[in-house]
């Protein structure tokens, strides 16, 4: 356990005097490199901005006006029927909008059922196996102004499903 807490503690650094190394070797001005990807990175970050306060808006809405709730009460008796927990039904819809706001929702269900009951251990696993797929096509289309998106969100929130139910499936099996 000793070694994997040491790999763990000197990864980064690691690849971080890998990358100067290999900069160096190529002759290659590396700190005028990381310079010119930061102002890059800084005219990304303005262009996306839009869409960014767009999803910060729609998230305090959906939480603020109560539709979180009544989506929640709505697949109640479908979380019932199948044995899905219920109290992950926010997070699983949360989820697929905002990381910071199912982390939010996350941090309520381990102080409320805390992180080694089963529900606080497969909404864990479920973030692991999913992706915020909206934020995640709006900030990367929107930087490379992709339009025509074809069956990215219908695969996306496939895959999304198929991560939501293997979660469920390992920690029924492991925990269950």
């Amino acid at each position: 356990m000793k070694i994997i807490v040491l790999i763990s503690d000197l990864i980064m650094p690691i690849v971080i005097v890998y990358i100067l190394a290999f900069g160096y070797s190529r002759k290659i001005d590396v700190y005028e490199a990381f310079v010119e990807g930061a102002k890059e990175g800084f005219y990304t970050v303005f262009d996306i901005l839009p869409t960014l306060i767009g999803l910060m808006m729609a998230i305090g809405i959906l939480r603020g006006s109560g539709a979180l709730d009544l989506m929640t009460g709505l697949f109640e008796p479908l979380a019932d029927a199948t044995g899905f927990p219920k109290e992950a039904v926010p997070i699983t819809f949360m989820r697929l909008i905002s990381s910071s706001a199912s982390t939010g929702i996350l941090l309520d269900i381990f102080k409320t059922y805390g992180p080694d009951s089963f529900i606080g251990r497969f909404v864990s696993v479920m973030m692991s196996c999913t992706e915020t797929v909206f934020y995640t096509m709006s900030v990367y289309f929107m930087s490379v102004k992709i339009t025509k998106t074809r069956y990215t969100l219908a695969g996306a929130l496939f895959a999304n499903f198929a991560g939501v139910i293997a979660a469920l499936i390992l920690c029924n099996k492991i925990w269950g």
